[in-house]
């Protein structure tokens, strides 16, 4: 199979390559774990052995050619799956129907657009503030509505910057706004992003989400977070060691490793808390000495500021960072979302 459609697969599959081994390369001890979840690097590596597999099928021949007749495997179905093995003839219905889902979701790369306002959640106040780098970002926020009342809480990080970094978004918004309704928890619906995404030919870089669900009446946060950035949840008034927790990763990033698992953690809130969400443009932020502005200066910063209300303690946020930077142009998108507890 040698098509301009099976070369423009072999490119993606290079540039997917060469992102993942530039991130192993180049990426902070840190910000690996962070990423990571609870798993190791070996789990990245054997993502790249599936690359490469797919990649030695692409220059011998062979990749895109259905394993039951031998005949050549849709374009359309290889782009989305790059691992298919059959071609749409040899699935079963059940295969058929679950693939005529996924392509619609995987075919609305530009609707996504951030939510205009915040929405109103019985005894929670919030605050957001988001700058792309450029001209578009690859940050998101969303609140997304799950059964039974559950409120969402979603932000999420596209490695990169720029357009292709947005239309990565674009896609995450619609498969969240499609999953999400249907789902009976956050780590449900990162597992069905990440079995859309793991293997799409469009991919060529992975994304940190982080999916919350609150529910008011019990003031619970149910969370999964595929390798974000751990929220940080400040409880003022706190005894000595105990106002602040970070929420960390329960999973690794979408489209990072080759078998994705996700799993839950809950949080009991309570009146007066402010749990800060944002994505890596904060603590990567720099100042005039290279210096990262990272999770040290944030804490201190959430543990100073956390009796104001959200709008207020974004302004601060907001002018904390540009004191640090020198008041230089962003170097990366930056998002951050306070959720304030109420009575």
């Amino acid at each position: 199979m040698d098509t301009p459609e099976s070369q423009s697969i072999h490119k993606s599959l290079v540039i997917k390559r060469q992102n993942l081994i530039r991130w192993l390369q180049e990426a902070a001890q840190e910000e690996r774990q962070v990423n990571l979840g609870p798993l190791s690097e070996q789990a990245v590596q054997t993502h790249l052995e599936t690359i490469d597999h797919a990649l030695r099928k692409a220059e011998d021949g062979s990749l895109g050619i259905c394993e039951v007749c031998k005949g050549p495997i849709e374009t359309e179905l290889l782009e989305m799956n790059y691992t298919a093995r059959f071609c749409l003839d040899d699935l079963s219905e059940k295969e058929k129907r679950l693939l005529e889902y996924e392509l619609e979701l995987s075919q609305a790369f530009w609707q996504a657009l951030l939510p205009q306002e915040t929405p109103q959640i019985p005894g929670m106040e919030l605050a957001v503030f988001s700058q792309p780098a450029q001209i578009v970002g690859g940050d998101y926020f969303d609140f997304p509505r799950f059964p039974q009342e559950g409120a969402g809480l979603a932000i999420a990080d596209a490695a990169g910057k720029g357009l292709s970094a947005s239309m990565v978004m674009a896609s995450l918004k619609t498969a969240l706004n499609a999953l999400v309704p249907s789902s009976a928890s956050p780590a449900e619906v990162l597992q069905g992003i990440n079995r859309l995404f793991v293997h799409n030919i469009h991919m060529t870089t992975f994304i940190t989400i982080f999916l919350g669900c609150y529910h008011a009446q019990s003031r619970t946060l149910t969370y999964s977070s595929a390798g974000h950035n751990p929220p940080l949840l400040v409880r003022p008034g706190a005894g000595p060691g105990e106002g602040v927790r970070w929420l960390s990763p329960t999973g690794a990033a979408i489209g990072l490793v080759e078998e994705g698992s996700f799993t839950e953690a809950r949080v009991q809130l309570q009146p007066g808390d402010r749990l800060l969400l944002y994505t890596d443009g904060v603590t990567e932020a720099t100042n005039a000495r290279e210096e990262l502005f990272g999770t040290q200066r944030l804490e201190a910063f959430m543990q100073a500021e956390a009796a104001q209300e959200p709008k207020e303690l974004v302004r601060r946020l907001r002018q904390r960072l540009d004191e640090f930077s020198g008041n230089q142009p962003l170097a990366d998108d930056t998002t951050f979302l306070v959720c304030a507890l109420t009575e």
